[in-house]
């Protein structure tokens, strides 16, 4: 998945996980269902969500099949790998700490490539509300 061509069908809200610092995140699953809870939302916005899940290589998709379990991801909603870091580490997002991964952030880049909103946690928590995520959509 290019994230270019993905762009070219509209908006793209992208979001960059925790990936598994050894478990799954209780604050990454809970943003990811609010997104997943207004996809129809962004489905008529005709905006795509892009999430990207973090991780060495060895067992990052069986992680990341793990993350998606019990969850429906409609056409608009995508997930997809990073392994070794090369997305992360690419946009200064690794968490280069012992028991961390990568930063949690939330972009949306308009139809012209143009982020409009970033928010880049530093923490666990502080994730992007899903309002502010659909406002940033709205202009």
């Amino acid at each position: 998945m290019e994230l270019a061509k993905l762009n070219k069908q509209g908006p793209v809200v992208l979001v960059v996980l925790r990936g598994y610092p050894g478990y799954q995140c209780p604050v990454c699953n809970a943003q990811v269902g609010k997104l997943l809870g207004n996809a129809e939302q962004f489905a008529k916005l005709k905006t795509s969500v892009l999430l990207v899940y973090p991780g060495e290589s060895s067992g990052l998709k069986a992680h990341a099949d793990e993350f998606v379990r019990g969850k429906t991801l409609p056409e608009n909603v995508t997930l997809v790998i990073d392994p070794d870091y090369g997305f992360t580490n690419k946009y200064n997002l690794r968490w280069d700490k012992q028991g961390e991964t990568a930063y949690p952030a939330t972009m949306v880049i308009d139809e012209q490539g143009k982020i409009v909103f970033v928010k880049i946690s530093k923490t666990h928590g502080d994730r992007a509300a899903v309002e502010d995520v659909l406002k940033a959509l709205a202009k």
